[in-house]
């Protein structure tokens, strides 16, 4: 099942995605003529898992992690599919990763590994822009509209086992599979539950593939993830976003 957000005129509706509509409990909504699809979820937090593909602590060349390494992307970084990526007009280097994300279904703490599907409402995708010439992860990673999410919440996944790909202008960049993941999505999620108490709608991505390349104005950026669907932005002009 699909789970997915419309931004309408009146605010936004939730409801099960089929066919182009929404299924919600006051009605049905058709994609595009009623609303557009936004964020899936409002997460309090973006609990993000770096270097957890060996091709990319070669890429970057960073020491493979004995533990999950991660970082926070605030509510602000938040957007959704279709949802323009700003490119920020203090960098230079602005690049992508695509990753599978889980989204939190209820308030939970100290999650044992075999328990963590009973707290998770389902899968989607998440884009970790990233500029890269800033110093430092915040910087880097935490600006208003870094963590584009969508298309919808795939509540029927296995996160095992899972290929992806990322397409910029009909270029293949990334091609994939989670099984190359050096910490799996659940033992993500339990390590994290003993750090943070987690609530309904936070989201956790579990890591990029080595991206090559970046990316500038104009550029249309797909990821997809088997089973998920594809999440889809833009980049633009700053210029251009302050026209808007």
């Amino acid at each position: 099942m699909r789970l997915a957000r419309l931004q309408t005129p009146e605010g936004v509706v939730e409801g099960q995605y089929r066919d182009g509509m929404i299924h919600a409990p006051d009605g049905e909504y058709a994609v595009g003529r009623d609303g557009t699809l936004t964020a899936p979820c409002s997460p309090s937090a973006m609990y993000c898992v770096g270097r957890n593909y060996a091709e990319t602590l070669d890429q970057m060349d960073y020491e493979r992690p004995s533990e999950p390494d991660f970082f926070i992307k605030p509510p602000a970084a938040l957007a959704g599919t279709d949802d323009p990526i700003r490119y920020p007009q203090w960098t230079e280097e602005l690049t992508y990763a695509g990753e599978l994300a889980a989204v939190i279904d209820s308030r939970c703490r100290d999650v044992a590994v075999e328990n963590v599907s009973e707290v998770i409402r389902g899968y989607t995708i998440m884009n970790d822009v990233d500029a890269l010439d800033q110093s430092g992860r915040t910087a880097r990673k935490a600006f208003d509209g870094s963590g584009p999410l969508g298309p919808w919440i795939e509540t029927d996944l296995d996160p095992e086992g899972t290929e992806m790909e990322t397409i910029i202008n009909g270029e293949k960049r990334q091609n994939s599979n989670t099984e190359l993941m050096l910490f799996g999505p659940e033992e993500i999620v339990a390590f994290l539950s003993r750090r943070f108490t987690l609530r309904p709608g936070d989201v956790i991505a579990f890591g990029s593939p080595a991206n090559p390349g970046t990316v500038d104005p104009g550029d249309e950026i797909e990821i997809t993830y088997e089973g998920v669907g594809t999440l889809r932005n833009t980049v633009i002009d700053s210029v251009e976003a302050r026209a808007d």
